[in-house]
């Protein structure tokens, strides 16, 4: 078989997969968010906390309620670090050093997990199990949260009620994440994942000395790094991993369960705004960007010439043979269209063109499909600066689910899209205006693509494209373990996830209290095909106009110099 049609066979299976599950995990999620009855385990985990799962939170309240517990767990995260060398179970490591402890629980609790450490030989079981895991479960819960209360927004009317955070927090942990993890978790075991509590151990005689392993709890960390789209690897080498990630199977289950949720909330979105097919027109937005990113990702790493690349079947430096160029290129596209971050492949090693393309699906602000909660309500973001540009065009007021788009809405949408690109170009701007940043870059041809300086740029941009999207991927040319880069990145991420959750969470309070307009022959219909491609054509044209400039400097530029 070929590697074309393999990778194309392995990206059928994949689609028949999500679409099997779609309807019911989507329509479960509905029921989840939307019964006022609680589990047994649930009320314990209120009393524990004094929280009333019951009363009812207008938008400050709902906000105060995520930053609160964030904060907490970046605290809780840190000190764990600090102190990590006198906690048993620490393997012998030493407690993290500041920069890199702030970088790291900032990193997690953001939904990041972007790492500047090598984990199996920096983080005992104890953080590892403690620590990361927990965060994955909590910082994917509070995502879904949040995009939970602006559906809640466009569904409600004359009322700024958006539900209960500790509500949504734990009915997301205990009756979504916990249940498919624990699934997962043994599919991935049976695939040949490692699940123990190991020491260091030796694992065989290799040239130049032994080479060094120790176990831990992989299986059950994996499930949840692609299920909440986290994406931090227990191993450095993340999904690359064969500890991790060992076989062709097992790599498709991880990118299947990286999409699984975000494409199913669109379902729960249209069960709870009362439209179904309202939810399909946001799914056929994802689908066909992701469709798209996926097919140009193959074109681009399969193209190849030369005797070399024909005889590797393609540009094969910096992607594992167990999975080939079609399974790598799957697994990219998926990362960074999503906020996982997770990378069985280098993504620096891809062809020029290749790394713009997981460059471009984070920029994209990671919403086809996205990251759990934060992919549904990125696309809803952009649905509604969609139907403003309708409504100009046609010089009718814009309305979107019955709520009017006015002043007041397009400002916070307007913020909200301009918040990460800021983000990103000015930490770009500012390590590469600085002497020391670009030290960082380790890639000795960094400086030489196209006599430009190209692949180095590049490294820089990706880092922070990656830290203020949430994504936690990384060029891996680039040492970002230096106290300039673990504290910007680590304030990217921290700005990056909870500034735009305060303008999702604002507009949601907003419709919420608005009185719903009945739909006449002058209504934008929002559900229809032609909606589907303004959205698309929006959301290209948003993110040309932000990141070409950037682009083009980077990896368009070492592109077409290649």
């Amino acid at each position: 078989m070929s590697p074309v049609l393999a990778g194309a066979l392995q990206l059928l299976a994949l689609m028949a997969a999500l679409a099997l599950v779609y309807r019911p995990l989507g329509d479960y999620m509905a029921r989840v968010y939307s019964s006022d009855k609680h589990l047994r385990v649930e009320k314990w985990i209120y009393k524990a906390v004094g929280a009333n799962p019951n009363t009812q939170m207008r938008w400050p309240a709902y906000l105060r309620g995520v930053l609160a517990f964030s904060a907490v767990g970046v605290l809780f995260l840190y000190l764990l670090q600090r102190v990590q060398g006198s906690l048993p179970g620490s393997l012998g490591f030493q407690s993290i050093d500041p920069d890199q402890a702030f970088n790291t629980a900032a990193s997690f609790v953001a939904n990041t997990n972007w790492q500047s450490y090598y984990g199996e030989q920096a983080m005992g079981h104890v953080v590892q199990t403690g620590g990361l895991a927990v965060q994955n479960f909590v910082s994917a819960a509070v995502g879904i949260a949040v995009a939970v209360a602006l559906v809640r927004g466009f569904a409600r009317s004359r009322t700024g009620e958006l539900g209960n955070f500790w509500s949504d927090l734990v009915r997301g942990v205990v009756r979504i994440l916990l249940p498919i993890s624990l699934i997962a978790a043994v599919l991935l075991v049976a695939c040949g994942a490692i699940q123990n509590f190991a020491g260091i151990h030796e694992v065989g005689q290799f040239t130049g000395g032994t080479q060094e392993w120790n176990g831990g709890a992989v299986a059950s960390q994996e499930a949840i790094k692609e299920l909440g789209t986290n994406g931090g690897g227990y191993f450095n080498a993340n999904s690359a991993h064969p500890f991790e990630n060992p076989n062709p199977l097992s790599n498709l289950l991880e990118i299947f369960l990286i999409l699984v949720i975000p494409f199913a909330l669109t379902r729960t979105f249209g069960r709870m705004v009362g439209s179904v097919k309202q939810g399909y027109a946001i799914l056929g937005t994802m689908v066909f960007i992701w469709v798209g990113f996926t097919a140009l990702m193959m074109w681009t790493e399969f193209a190849h010439s030369g005797p070399a690349f024909d005889i590797a079947g393609g540009a094969m430096e910096g992607k594992e043979t167990r999975f080939g160029i079609g399974g790598s290129s799957l697994f990219a596209v998926a990362t960074t269209l999503t906020s996982t971050g997770a990378v069985n492949s280098f993504h620096s090693s891809y062809t020029g063109f290749g790394g713009g393309i997981t460059m471009l699906g984070m920029q994209l602000g990671e919403i086809a499909p996205g990251g759990v909660g934060s992919g549904l309500y990125g696309m809803l973001i952009m649905a509604i600066i969609a139907v403003f540009i309708a409504g100009l065009m046609v010089g009718r007021t814009p309305e979107y689910l019955g709520k009017k788009i006015g002043t007041r809405e397009i400002k916070l949408a307007a913020c909200y899209i301009l918040i990460t690109p800021a983000l990103v170009l000015s930490f770009t701007g500012l390590a590469l205006a600085l002497s020391t940043p670009p030290d960082s870059i380790t890639n000795t041809a960094a400086n030489a693509v196209g006599g430009s300086g190209a692949h180095g740029f590049s490294e820089i941009l990706y880092a922070y494209t990656s830290g203020a999207n949430n994504n936690g991927s990384a060029f891996a040319g680039l040492n970002a373990d230096t106290q300039w880069f673990n504290t910007t990145i680590g304030l990217a991420m921290l700005l990056g996830r909870f500034l735009p959750m305060v303008f999702v969470l604002a507009l949601a309070g907003s419709l919420a209290e608005q009185k719903p307009i009945p739909a006449t022959s002058g209504t934008l219909r929002t559900e229809k095909p032609l909606f589907t491609g303004l959205l698309v054509g929006t959301i290209l044209i948003i993110t040309g106009l932000t990141y070409f400039p950037a682009l083009a400097l980077g990896p368009l530029a070492e592109g077409l110099a290649s």
